[in-house]
């Protein structure tokens, strides 16, 4: 066999081993995801026993998170590291291969010959601090000879499990800081109030307990007004409305005055200076009021708005950790997609990733972090497209108290707060000249300065950035700068459109009415053939955005279990794929070019319908029931235009 057969065969197997990765962990986490990592690692490399454990440095045990040997799960199993064939893996920290006489090799480890071992190989799982967490081994019954492609693939699952031991570890934190949360909220000698969106009263601490003299579950469920003047109410009611309306942007303010409040027993009012803060829980509005102490109230806020970002971004990395398992699919194209996730995850290069709308270029984004050593710190995600120019500096870079009007307080950036960890700019190609300046010198000197402040900031950030816009044609038009394009393309990974998946058409759409019927409660029959076909014959240019938006109307319509595709589909595929019937009256099929045609003719004329707008509730997009940044990027690909 030749080099070059060789190295495909190798490429063969590297792939195979990713799709028993995505395929086999895609959809659990915690103990099932280690028992089926095990499954898929004995199966790879057909050894009768693999395991994955975690370190318990102060006993100097490991402990299985799964371990299967001879066909049999041996739950809870504990297993002392001294004078096994585990101890070099974890005290040396690099990858150990025994080929072969592994009991005579350790003849203290009397466990090797209860279960008919012969030969060994283990790799490390190592925290972001560069300290062993645990390992990943195998073992067998028969020799097992040095192979370079089976230590490839032990370090391809290797990954995967310390992704999801590195997951576990952040979500135990995220509690511990949930819980920190909780006590600095109780112990507050200021009193704080959380409100829904109708503002009734959710939660009260003992300090509110104590100044409106009612227990907290007397006031859960009353109205807030209930504790408040008229002038009071009418106050409240208009800045909540305000923080309601920028729920994106500014999220706390101060009450100008006050707010005059009264006890529960009707006592005599008192006047309490007071913020009032937004946050969002599961699509709901909730508010913070803090009425406090003015010697105290500046410590009080800091303390509490802290902790409540560091729960948010712990929150926020919990689900960047997941990585791999978001995205479905089995495609090569996908594969090569992923196999440059897992080769520039570790480093701490710049990636552009480039892809249509619709893509999912921000999965890919969160996987790169994931898999990352920042994975510990916070992904940041910006927007480029959906911030307004006059305001883009600010929220890269943060401002100080007085440097533009309505910048009544200093606010953080973005680089700021990604300090340490990863910063995503999706739709880089929307940034003006000027930012481009600004955010080239970030990317090489690593500093800058917040809008209105005369002092430098160093920040250590690495720089994720994702457009579906064309850079270069971009440059030679003078729209986007050269220098930074360079520096941007360090490594550029290219997410495959739908119509180049087509293999994964059906399983995307599967996997989407599954989650979709789960959430409604709804009992949905597998995609039939005719279905299958109807979805694969569609060109998708709002790409897995558009399918999963789809699928989604097709399980809100569904009839008796099944998709109802005649509603959720485009008109232009429902005319090629009706089930039951030729694409034309006549039998003949379209092509290409006439199917292209006939998008942009029902494009136009729902355009017209629609006055030629393209979102909101009159827009053409929701009568296409497609999204807007689709239609409007289907409306520049096809070259329509309004009448003049």
């Amino acid at each position: 066999m030749n080099q070059s057969t060789l190295a495909e065969q190798k490429r063969s197997d590297e792939h195979a081993a990713l799709r028993h990765i995505v395929e086999g962990t895609s959809a659990v986490t915690g103990e099932q995801f280690f028992t089926e990592l095990v499954r898929n690692l004995a199966a790879a490399l057909g050894v009768c026993g693999a395991w994955v454990t975690e370190y318990l440095a102060r006993e100097r045990r490991l402990r299985a998170f799964a371990f299967l040997i001879n066909g049999q799960w041996r739950p809870g199993y504990e297993y002392p590291l001294d004078g096994t064939p585990c101890a070099p893996v974890i005290e040396g920290g690099e990858l150990v291969h025994f080929p072969d006489r592994i009991v005579e090799l350790f003849p203290e480890d009397h466990g090797l010959a209860r279960i008919g071992a012969v030969s060994y190989m283990a790799m490390p799982l190592f925290d972001t601090n560069g300290t062993v967490m645990g390992h990943l081994g195998v073992l067998d019954n028969k020799p097992m000879p040095r192979s370079t492609l089976n230590e490839g693939l032990l370090r391809i699952f290797a990954a995967r499990a310390t992704a999801e031991v590195r997951r576990m570890r952040a979500e135990a934190s995220l509690r511990e800081s949930r819980d920190k949360l909780s006590r600095l909220v109780a112990s507050a000698m200021d009193a704080i109030i959380e409100i829904d969106q109708d503002l009734v009263i959710t939660l009260a601490n003992p300090a509110a307990e104590k100044i409106f003299r009612c227990k907290a579950q007397e006031m859960a469920g009353r109205p807030l007004a209930e504790f408040l003047s008229d002038a009071g109410r009418e106050k409240l009611k208009t800045l909540v409305h305000e923080l309601a309306l920028h729920a994106q942007g500014r999220r706390y303010l101060w009450i100008p005055g006050g707010l005059s409040m009264h006890p529960c027993d009707g006592g005599e009012e008192f006047p309490a200076e007071a913020t009032l803060s937004c946050s969002e829980a599961q699509g709901r509005l909730f508010y913070t009021l803090i009425l406090r102490d003015v010697n105290e109230r500046i410590a009080a806020e800091h303390k509490i708005r802290s902790l409540t970002d560091e729960a948010a971004y712990l929150r926020e990395e919990l689900r960047s950790l997941k990585g791999f398992e978001e995205i479905v699919g089995r495609s090569e194209a996908l594969l090569r997609a992923l196999h440059d996730v897992q080769q520039v995850a570790p480093t701490d290069s710049t990636v552009l990733i480039l892809g249509e709308t619709g893509t999912g270029k921000e999965l890919f984004a969160r996987a790169v972090h994931a898999a990352s050593p920042r994975a510990e710190h916070a992904l940041i995600t910006v927007n480029c497209a959906a911030i307004p120019a006059q305001l883009m500096e600010s929220e890269f870079f943060g401002h100080e108290r007085g440097a533009f009007t309505g910048a009544t307080a200093r606010r953080e950036g973005r680089f700021a707060l990604a300090d340490r960890g990863t910063i995503f700019l999706d739709e880089i190609g929307e940034l003006s000249l000027e930012l481009q300046a600004k955010l080239l010198r970030v990317l090489q000197e690593g500093e800058f300065e917040p809008v209105g402040s005369s002092r430098t900031r160093k920040v250590d950030v690495r720089v994720l950035a994702a457009t579906n816009r064309d850079l270069l044609q971009l440059v030679k038009e003078g729209r986007f700068r050269e220098d930074l394009y360079y520096r941007l393309n360090v490594f550029p990974i290219r997410i495959p459109p739908l119509r180049e998946r087509a293999e994964d058409i059906v399983l995307l759409a599967s996997a989407f009415a599954a989650r979709f019927a789960k959430r409604m409660g709804r009992a949905i029959l597998p995609l039939t053939p005719d279905q299958a076909r109807r979805l694969c014959a569609y060109q998708w240019p709002g790409n897995v955005r558009e399918l999963h938006n789809v699928i989604e109307r097709a399980v809100i319509t569904s009839r008796d279990g099944s998709l109802n595709l005649d509603r959720a589909l485009p008109e232009v595929a429902a005319v090629v794929a009706r089930p039951g019937e030729s694409p034309t009256e006549d039998g003949r099929v379209y092509t290409m070019q006439e199917l292209e045609a006939l998008e942009r003719e029902n494009i136009r004329r729902a355009l017209e319908t629609c006055d030629w707008r393209i979102a909101g509730d009159r827009g053409a997009a929701r009568l296409l029931g497609i999204n807007p940044s689709t239609l409007a990027s289907r409306v520049k690909a096809l070259g329509i235009e309004r009448p003049r």
